[in-house]
């Protein structure tokens, strides 16, 4: 049973909230991309808008927004996510993940880019309460 955790960036508070969906709600996200938008509806948070930032597989390998697809490559890198030059002008060839959210993603992290009315520690706290059924 895949689930991810979700790290919501808020850039008005500049906290951010580590929340870990079911596979029901994960599968919801499968085939969005880096950049994309998504509706908070999706993942249980009313009246939320988030984009994709990034995220990791199950591995730990990071995803780029320049390799498309779900899949990993071998690619030369300068800098950005997955290598970090020590010098100028060093590259090396990392393996990294595709710009594409599938069952391996682990992890996904996302900004929040339209708030909602409840804060989103309330909305989490609901999600979290089982309902009571008579």
């Amino acid at each position: 049973m895949p689930e991810i955790i979700l790290d919501i960036g808020d850039p008005k508070t500049r906290r951010t909230y580590h929340i870990v969906i079911n596979e029901d709600e994960a599968r919801n996200l499968y085939g969005r991309r880096i950049g994309d938008l998504i509706p908070g509806e999706l993942i249980g948070f009313k009246g939320y808008k988030f984009q994709i930032t990034g995220g990791t597989d199950k591995d730990g390998f990071p995803m780029h927004p320049s390799i498309m697809g779900p899949g990993r490559k071998r690619v030369l890198l300068s800098k950005g996510p997955g290598y970090r030059p020590r010098e100028k002008g060093v590259r090396r060839r990392k393996l990294i993940r595709g710009n594409t959210v599938s069952p391996d993603i682990k992890q996904l992290n996302l900004k929040i880019v339209e708030w909602g009315k409840k804060p989103i520690v309330e909305e989490k706290e609901s999600k979290d309460e089982p309902s009571e059924t008579a």
